[in-house]
C-alpha cells in the first residue's frame, strides 16, 4: 500500500496523489444519472461544477455502457458529445472522451480532448489504436469481453484477476504495436463489465497484480451495482439507490489510492478528492499503512 500513484501518464497531471476523474454522462440511460445532463448546456454546467469541485480531468461520454444498454448511432453519440467537449476544453478543462468509436474520438480530439477512455480496449473499432497513435493523446485501455447488451453472459472466470491480466496484456501489446507511446497508456480492470459483484471485489483486492503490468491503473467503482448490493436494505433486500452510494464510492477511492491507483473515475468529485488526499497524507508518514 503506497497511497499515491505507482505511475503517471504523460501529458496528464502528476500531483503526489491519485487523480480524480469526474464523470459527465451525456446520455438518457446511464445507470447513475441518465438524462440529467443530456442537454449540452446542462452537461457543460455539470462539467464546470466538477472542475470547481476539484476534478483533475473530466470524462465526457455519450454512450451508456451499463449492462443491457443498447448503443446509440454514431451520429447521435457525436451530437451528444462534441458540443460538450468543445465548450469545456475551450474553458481550460482537461477532457477525456469515453468512447469506443474512432470517429467520435477523432472529432473529440479535434475539439480539444486530451485523452481517450476506451472501454473496449480497441476491440470495438479497429481504427481506434492507429488513431490514438497518430494523434498522440493519452489512452485508457479497459478489460472488455463484449458490448453491454450481452456482456454479463461472459462473466465466467476460473481466476478473475489472472484472467483480466492475461486478457489486458495482448491489448497493451496491440496498442504499442500500433505506435502508441507506452508512457501515454493506462489500464482499467473493467469493474462491472462482464463481472459479477464478487468478481469486482476480488479485482479490487488484487490490484497489486494489475500493477505488475507496469502501467498506471484507473479504478472506476463509483456508484456501481456491487456497492448498491453491499449496502442493500437488510429487511427488503432493495439495493441502495445509485445517488446514495457516494460515501461508499469515496471509501473505495481511498482504498484504491492506498493500493497505488493512478486515477479514480467518480460521479461525486469532492468526496473522492478528499479521500485520495487523506490516503496520500497517511502514506507519507514513516509508520503509516
Amino acid at each position: 500500500m503506497i497511497g499515491r500513484p505507482a505511475r503517471y501518464v504523460d501529458g496528464l497531471p502528476t500531483p503526489p496523489r491519485t487523480l480524480v476523474m469526474g464523470v459527465v454522462n451525456v446520455t438518457p440511460d446511464s445507470f447513475s444519472d441518465g438524462g440529467l445532463w443530456l442537454e449540452p448546456d446542462k452537461a457543460i454546467a455539470h462539467g464546470r461544477q466538477l472542475v470547481e469541485d476539484g476534478a483533475d480531468l473530466l470524462d465526457v461520454g455519450g454512450e451508456s455502457t451499463r449492462p443491457g444498454a443498447e448503443r446509440p448511432s454514431e451520429e447521435e453519440e457525436l451530437r451528444r458529445v462534441i458540443p460538450v467537449v468543445t465548450a469545456l476544453a475551450a474553458e481550460g478543462a482537461l477532457v477525456s472522451v469515453d468512447t469506443m468509436r474512432a470517429n467520435v474520438a477523432r472529432q473529440a480530439i479535434d475539439a480539444g480532448a486530451r485523452a481517450i477512455n476506451d472501454v473496449s480496449g480497441g476491440l470495438a473499432d479497429e481504427r481506434m489504436l492507429p488513431l490514438v497513435a497518430e494523434t498522440g493523446v493519452a489512452y485508457v485501455c479497459m478489460h472488455w469481453r463484449g458490448h453491454s447488451h450481452d456482456m454479463q453472459s461472459r462473466a465466467t472466470y476460473a481466476n478473475v484477476v489472472e484472467e483480466v491480466v492475461e486478457e489486458l496484456a495482448p491489448r497493451i501489446k496491440a496498442a504499442e504495436q500500433a505506435g502508441i507511446d507506452r508512457n501515454k497508456l493506462a489500464i482499467d480492470p473493467g469493474l462491472g463489465y462482464a463481472k459479477t459483484a464478487d468478481h469486482n471485489w476480488t479485482i479490487l483486492a488484487g490490484l497489486d497484480r494489475l500493477h505488475q503490468l507496469e502501467l498506471p491503473v484507473l479504478v472506476a467503482a463509483s456508484r456501481k451495482t456491487f456497492l448498491g448490493r453491499l449496502l442493500a436494505d437488510q429487511e427488503t433486500g432493495d439495493l441502495r439507490p445509485t445517488r446514495d452510494r457516494d460515501d461508499a464510492s469515496s471509501a473505495t477511492s481511498a482504498l484504491a489510492a492506498m493500493a497505488g491507483a493512478w486515477c479514480v473515475r467518480v460521479h461525486a468529485v469532492r468526496p473522492s478528492l478528499d479521500a485520495v488526499r487523506v490516503a496520500a497524507r497517511w502514506a507519507a508518514e514513516p509508520h503509516g499503512v
